[in-house]
């Protein structure tokens, strides 16, 4: 009986090496195309998280426009102050709502002082931080210390604030004696280069119109006409200045 031998034919090494290659081209192009997809990931992720923190931090700024309080009794407490010359912050007292940052910290003392101001950071970037504290209250050492970070990445912070004398913007707000009707906060925030490259910067003005006046004095203490409070025969009752409250409300 004869057998028959089959031979059979194996990959020579050039094979083998093609489709090694092959294969490798193949792994290469869908590394990049993962590589492409996480970086725009990224970058989405990164500016939808900037655009947030700047809703927020603009919120926050509006809301404690709003609730602004000012008393002609006690300017110490309760002035209005934009410096000027160059001075990127403003402080004014506010009774702030319950939603407010870090407002668990300060418990039931509404009515506090509130700054906002442009720092450097310990990257070397600005940040636009808050400050706050509780009217007639020391500060705070942590409050010092470990402000709020509202926005990270901020070239220029500015503030205008609306002149009815002389019918255009300010930079600085020196009448003790009132409230600006309008203030205008200007933000240019650093383009985002965490996922590599330069983004542009961004410029955002938001203008805000303030719906409170400063208390006046006479107001403030009961004065009236003759023979009414504050008035030649009348009593002029106390100024109350605790904490968290005041004689009187800063809205008209």
């Amino acid at each position: 009986m004869r057998v028959q031998k089959h031979s059979v034919r194996a990959f020579t090494l050039i094979e083998v090496m093609v489709a090694i290659a092959i294969f490798m081209m193949i792994i290469a192009v869908i590394y990049s195309t993962w590589a492409l997809v996480m970086r725009a990931t990224q970058v989405g992720q990164d500016a939808a998280a900037q655009a947030q923190r700047e809703r927020v931090a603009l919120h926050t700024i509006e809301d404690s426009l709003m609730c602004i309080q000012s008393f002609q009794a006690s300017l110490r407490y309760y002035s209005f102050h934009v410096p000027g010359d160059g001075d990127p912050t403003f402080y004014f007292a506010s009774r702030l709502p319950d939603v407010f940052p870090r407002n668990g910290k300060f418990d039931k003392f509404n009515l506090r002082q509130v700054s906002f101001s442009l720092e450097n950071g310990a990257d070397g970037e600005k940040n636009l931080v808050l400050r706050q504290h509780p009217i007639q209250m020391d500060w705070d050492e942590d409050e010092q210390k470990n402000p709020l970070i509202l926005l990270r990445n901020v070239k220029t912070f500015s503030v205008e604030c609306w002149d009815t004398n002389q019918s255009e913007w300010v930079t600085d707000w020196e009448n003790t004696n009132s409230i600006p009707p309008m203030l205008r906060i200007g933000l240019v925030f650093g383009g985002n280069t965490s996922a590599g490259g330069a983004a542009p910067e961004k410029f955002v003005v938001r203008s805000f119109s303030i719906p409170s006046q400063m208390m006046p004095l006479a107001v403030q203490r009961g004065g009236g006409g003759p023979g009414g409070p504050g008035g030649p025969g009348g009593n002029v009752p106390p100024i109350n200045f605790a904490p968290g409250g005041g004689r009187g409300a800063g809205k008209r």
